[in-house]
């Protein structure tokens, strides 16, 4: 099925806050430049742990986007939504009120949610008892609350919920968004992703399910994909939303075009609660089908922003994958994975991705996969090691895959290259 060319969906503005930085063009500064984000955690004490790094949002002040008093009702996923939303609204000049706002609404992923406000009122709950918990603990754990404080916060009443499917709950917010505006149901949505997991729970439990990385002598090291020495992913926090809209909408407020989403596609692998299928199924359905939706070849792709995790099973299994749908091209596909260099988002991961997708069209530079110093045999694509390289860009792919078996993958293209 082709896209239908009268609801045709582009991107107007983007808001990030990650490991690289707390806007979209300091981490594209960083990112060209090869920088790591990821350090010992500040956050709290993370002695007792097998894994003493992440990447966290350093210097983020809540104050900056939003009052005093309802920043302390708002766990830190939500925060750091509500920031990259008025970023992203601010750059597409984007004016919500009385006569547009029933057609705008906000989707944000989050894979988990409030864990950090989970995690202080339990230990509340333990040492004082069930008299002591806030009032405000469900409202400011529960995933969807990202998207609903948006909402309040800049009155948009359209479709508002939340996208929960793991590392794809980001891609999968501005997937469905996107198909809400092509099929006429919206005029213009935020979307995007966000999640903020840096607790002790949170790492010892990503510890005990061996994922994560233990390179504690070598943080900036140990976000390593597609490299033979890789031993986990490093988890991080951080927000990125994306203002979709209906294109004759964007044409008619005179919005500046960054770029065209055109395509999506979805799957489950139906194999097991953290591995990828081996063979690569799943993966390769969901980016066949944003190819198939977008009405591009295989041929057509000019980069992959690679969901390479770190792990030594996904960053195999995407290899593969990508062979399967692209033959002889996924050779000469320029492949980069910038969770080298941030770290993995979870629910946040697949809107920064995507974000960094449309900054590759713009500027025709394409990250590196930094720390990539002992390639695999195994995945033995062009990874784009270490070094940005200048090379025009006019369609992408995003890929996102999740714990549980969730793929999902955005194409996007240059506006005006049809």
């Amino acid at each position: 099925m082709i896209s239908n060319p009268n609801n045709r969906v582009v991107v107007t503005g983007m808001g990030i806050l990650c490991p690289l930085g707390l806007n979209v063009s300091a981490t594209w500064e960083s990112l060209i430049a090869g920088k790591s984000g990821i350090d010992y955690i500040t956050l709290f004490d993370p002695e007792p742990l097998d894994t003493k790094f992440a990447g966290e949002v350093k210097g983020f002040e809540p104050t900056d986007y939003i009052n005093r008093k309802d920043a302390r009702r708002m766990d830190r996923f939500v925060q750091l939504a509500v920031a990259a939303s008025r970023q992203a609204v601010e750059q597409a000049r984007l004016q919500i009120n009385l006569d547009n706002r029933d057609s705008i609404g906000v989707i944000i992923g989050s894979g988990i949610g409030g864990l950090i406000t989970l995690s202080k009122q339990l230990r509340i709950l333990i040492e004082q008892g069930p008299d002591k918990i806030s009032p405000f603990l469900i409202p400011m754990m529960i995933s969807d609350m990202a998207s609903a404080e948006v909402s309040m916060i800049l009155e948009a009443k359209g479709p508002n919920f939340c996208t929960t499917s793991a590392c794809s709950s980001g891609s999968d917010a501005i997937g469905t968004a996107y198909e809400t505006i092509r099929r006429g149901d919206t005029q213009a949505i935020i979307a995007g992703g966000s999640e903020a997991i840096i607790t002790p729970i949170g790492i010892a439990g990503f510890n005990a399910a061996r994922a994560i990385s233990t390179r504690n002598s070598q943080p900036q090291l140990a976000s390593r994909p597609f490299d033979a020495e890789r031993d986990g992913f490093v988890i991080s926090e951080g927000a990125a939303i994306l203002i979709l809209e209906n294109l004759s909408f964007a044409q008619s407020r005179g919005a500046q075009i960054l770029a065209e989403i055109i395509g999506y596609g979805a799957s489950a692998d139906a194999y097991h609660i953290t591995q990828p299928d081996k063979d690569g199924r799943g993966a390769a359905k969901a980016m066949q089908m944003a190819l198939d939706k977008a009405g591009v070849k295989a041929n057509e792709i000019d980069y992959i922003n690679a969901h390479g995790t770190s792990t030594p099973l996904n960053d195999k299994v995407e290899t593969t994958a990508i062979k399967t749908v692209f033959g002889d091209n996924a050779y000469r596909i320029p492949i980069s994975s910038t969770k080298s260099m941030m770290g993995h988002l979870i629910g946040g991961a697949g809107a920064v991705e995507a974000a960094i997708c449309i900054m590759v069209i713009q500027h025709g530079i394409i990250p590196p996969t930094i720390n990539l110093t002992h390639p695999d045999p195994e995945c033995d694509l062009d990874y784009v090691p270490n070094v940005a390289r200048r090379t025009k860009v006019t369609t992408a792919l995003s890929n996102s895959f999740g714990f549980g078996g969730h793929n999902s993958v955005l194409a996007l293209r240059q506006y005006g290259k049809e």
